[in-house]
């Protein structure tokens, strides 16, 4: 017989903070991996509630120099979308996403963000 997982709602300011480690924190709630009995192929994770993201804080010269790149099909059809024309709340979407694992669970798990500017 399985229990009933216990989601927790985890509501974390994002002011000054900068934003890979803020991403990998967020990453971690999302896996459940703070709860003792975390499996990989399970499914236990939190949600998160993100609150101040347009006051995230960006290291270096990322605003002007990153690039985010994605391929239409066609030939010749690379896009490159500068990081400053994104929305801080996509960008820390787009950090979590790479950091949760490529698998069938990551469309689940980043459903349970949410991001507020």
């Amino acid at each position: 017989m399985q229990k009933k997982i216990e989601r927790k709602t985890h509501i974390i300011d994002a002011s000054n903070k900068s934003a890979g480690r803020l991403a990998t924190k967020i990453s971690v709630l999302l896996r459940g991996k703070d709860k003792p009995d975390f499996a990989p192929n399970k499914d236990i994770g939190n949600y998160i509630i993100v609150k101040n993201a347009g006051k995230i804080k960006f290291t270096g010269k990322k605003l002007q120099n990153k690039m985010y790149y994605h391929h239409t099909g066609y030939l010749g059809h690379l896009k490159e979308i500068p990081m400053s024309k994104n929305s801080p709340s996509e960008i820390l979407r787009r950090a979590v996403m790479g950091m949760l694992p490529k698998n069938k669970l990551r469309a689940i798990q980043i459903k349970r963000l949410k991001v507020e500017e």
